[in-house]
């Protein structure tokens, strides 16, 4: 197949497109994705918080999930989250959840010239944000009952490997190695704050080597159900 030829005086918006669904779903999704526009995309094993009530928001209770992550311009995001939440039933509880979060810069990738991508900043506050922290592994059920307490309803967990047995990758110059586990909260835009605070500080994550925090304003979602 030729390649395609990339215009790299096209100003895009590009925005990582997130599916959490139940185990089992993820490669499907991904290939009907595939036929409607994404270009490619990865497909995690993840779980779910201890307790199902932490669950609530994602309506979603089993143990094992499979998170895709997709990038894709965000004209084509709109679309094919669309489909998939029409497709796939999103509407109904316990179907799965789709959300996106805009990308300010992107390298390392043939499908996008990295000088082309741009965001344009929203005065409108974002009525969801996405949480992710970056512990040791086995710390996730202390992440998720300080999120708990501070109003956070619901969280994915998502244990996160080096790619080999004496290799280590690394997120944002924090080692990534089979000790680490990576939380997701999806959250009111209200309770950002009081969540990474409690997270914060019963976790004394602003302590060296403590793990790694950050938010991200999600664009649009579908399925959750608070």
């Amino acid at each position: 197949e030729a390649r395609k030829m990339i215009d790299c005086s096209k100003k895009l918006e590009i925005e990582l497109f997130w599916v959490i669904v139940n185990y089992g779903k993820g490669s499907e999704i991904l290939h009907y994705a595939k036929k409607h526009g994404i270009t490619g995309g990865t497909v995690m094993i993840g779980k779910g918080t201890i307790n199902c009530r932490y669950l609530e928001v994602f309506d979603l209770c089993e143990t094992r999930r499979e998170v895709l992550m997709m990038l894709t311009e965000k004209q084509v995001a709109v679309e094919v989250m669309e489909k998939i939440g029409h497709q796939f039933h999103f509407e109904k509880p316990n179907h799965g959840i789709a959300f996106s979060t805009a990308v300010e810069g992107l390298y390392g990738s043939e499908s996008w010239c990295h000088e082309s991508v741009v965001k344009k900043q929203s005065e409108v506050k974002p009525m969801y944000q996405i949480i992710v922290t970056i512990v040791e592994k086995g710390k996730a059920d202390e992440v998720m009952e300080s999120a708990t307490k501070a109003g956070a309803r619901g969280g994915t967990v998502l244990n996160a490997r080096g790619s080999g047995l004496h290799e280590t990758q690394r997120l944002f110059s924090l080692d990534i190695e089979p000790e680490r586990d990576i939380v997701l909260i999806i959250t009111e835009s209200d309770k950002t704050e009081a969540i990474t605070s409690a997270i914060r500080k019963d976790l004394n994550m602003d302590g060296p080597g403590h793990g790694l925090l950050f938010v991200q304003n999600i664009t649009r979602t579908i399925g959750l159900y608070p």
